[in-house]
């Protein structure tokens, strides 16, 4: 497993420079915080529910006891599976989660909300081979859902696929034109493959429209920042942070890559 950075109240940094994936769907919202600090944590493949800062992880794990009181009583219910499944997530229990939608998916093998959900429970603990199995079964071409070919694109940059990846997006993007969260993922995966001012078009792109997701605009930040233009990176990232939390990921950014050598010299992409 590679080092995960973090931006502020932001995604993680993931190998070559690439931010957690957001991903927009019932299981979206990453909502991971703590200061860019390199620490060691699983990566988010999917940009799921992360532990939130105090009071709200404290929801999470009522949410959790509330939930796995539910499932005990009616462990059948895929519904209530996932219920549980995503409180467990959001409180960092991947293995946990991915366990309780494997058997949601057994007794119900053709819920589709069911494998969608397990294969990005799947994709959370790096099974990526497996989630794109699974993911594969939760839509089919006759009925495509654009959400699952951006999850798709996701695991498969994950695998270091990046060109296939592309062609998940593009057919993610035919369904829903101009989505921020596809554009965002897309916008990671020419990140990752060190095509630097592609992904800042796409991300630009983006942060374009009416809806626009802090998550993206911190994506953005970070690779203008990885461009070497530290000032309009702050400058964008204090849209959505404070001056301070703005200035000290720009700070630590500077000092990674100082640290690094640049781009060629930062970890590969995890495979947890």
């Amino acid at each position: 497993m590679s080092s995960v950075f973090r931006f502020r109240g932001s995604a993680r940094l993931i190998g070559p420079l690439l931010l957690v994936p957001v991903i927009a769907a019932a299981t979206a919202a990453c909502t991971t915080t703590g200061a860019m600090n390199g620490t060691a944590n699983p990566p988010d493949a999917t940009g799921s529910v992360a532990s939130d800062p105090a009071g709200a992880d404290r929801d999470w794990r009522r949410e959790v006891q509330a939930a796995g009181d539910l499932y005990k009583a009616n462990p059948g219910n895929g519904d209530v599976a996932m219920r549980y499944a995503r409180a467990l997530r959001a409180i960092g229990q991947r293995a946990q989660a991915a366990a309780v939608l494997e058997q949601a998916s057994i007794r119900d093998p053709k819920n589709r909300a069911v494998l969608a959900a397990y294969g990005r429970a799947l994709a959370d603990t790096g099974n990526y081979a497996q989630a794109l199995d699974v993911l594969n079964r939760a839509h089919t071409p006759d009925q495509p859902d654009w959400s699952i070919l951006s999850v798709q694109g996701a695991v498969l940059d994950q695998m270091g696929r990046h060109e296939e990846a592309r062609h998940y997006y593009a057919s993610a993007l035919r369904l829903a034109p101009d989505e921020p969260s596809v554009l965002s993922n897309l916008g990671l995966s020419y990140a990752l493959s060190k095509d630097l001012k592609q992904a800042e078009a796409t991300l630009r792109r983006a942060t374009s429209g009416g809806r626009i997701d802090p998550r993206v605009r911190q994506n953005l930040a970070l690779v203008v920042g990885l461009q070497g233009r530290f000032a309009e990176a702050e400058t964008i990232a204090r849209a959505d942070l404070p001056a301070t939390e703005a200035a000290a990921n720009v700070t630590y950014l500077r000092q990674m890559l100082a640290h690094q050598n640049g781009l060629a010299k930062l970890p590969h992409p995890g495979t947890s």
